[in-house]
């Protein structure tokens, strides 16, 4: 983790720890830079990252704020960081169907950027909120990057692996959304009727080099499932 991406981590937890709400004012840059001993552009660099992750904002000539960037229950369509960090006060849980070894579809080889012949981690798994189906998923890891995954990993958090166990760095994702009608296999695994309304989201997650590693297909239960868009600047 680089320098400016620590102080960002523990600027975030003072806010969380100090339960900072909306508006609460933080120190000025130059008690950052003091307090921290790094130079402007470190400290600025840090402030422009949690802007951009929606924790702040920042005001010329008056300071530093906090932005009310969470709410209960709600899954951000933007983060790239999982379930979990989104609903740290939930009990999220999940049930592996599928763990294999195998070649990737022509879908995924392509959104993953690797030849058919290529190795991935074939994943599908029922994830739960507090006991209630929250979704359907369907993943392809690149197994060259992802080099291991067994069914205990999976029935947890993923991205927690990729991070702490196997030192990833995880970067930003690209998303794009499809509303429609739930089918037979995707109604079953969420305990719906065939026909019921589903939020369907392919996202591809890279590392922060660029690289795809995880291409997923996720069908959401429209019963449990809440989402938020934060932006940071509006064009007019």
């Amino acid at each position: 983790m680089l320098k400016y991406q620590q102080i960002a981590a523990e600027i975030e937890k003072y806010i969380e720890d100090n339960d900072l709400q909306q508006g609460d004012k933080l120190p000025v840059l130059e008690a950052l830079m003091a307090q921290f001993k790094v130079s402007k552009s470190t400290v600025t660099k840090s402030l422009d990252l949690l802007e951009k992750k929606g924790i702040i904002f920042q005001v010329r000539g008056s300071g530093i704020f906090v932005r009310k960037h969470k709410r209960k229950g709600y899954i951000s369509l933007l983060s790239s960081q999982g379930f979990k960090k989104n609903l740290e006060d939930f009990h999220i849980t999940a049930k592996v169907i599928e763990l294999a070894v195998r070649k990737p579809t022509r879908q995924a080889a392509d959104n993953l950027n690797i030849e058919l012949d290529a190795d991935v981690y074939h994943v599908k798994r029922v994830r739960y909120i507090n006991g209630q189906t929250l979704c359907f998923e369907e993943s392809y890891y690149n197994k060259s990057i992802i080099t291991y995954l067994n069914k205990e990993i999976v029935s947890d958090s993923i991205f927690d692996y990729i991070q702490e166990g196997l030192g990833l760095k995880v970067g930003f994702s690209d998303s794009f959304l499809h509303v429609g009608e739930l089918n037979k296999t995707e109604a079953k695994y969420l305990g719906l009727k065939t026909g019921a309304p589903k939020l369907y989201v392919e996202s591809i997650f890279h590392l922060t080099n660029g690289q795809p590693f995880d291409f997923s297909k996720i069908t959401y239960n429209y019963e449990q499932s809440q989402f938020f868009v934060q932006t940071n600047s509006y064009l007019l």
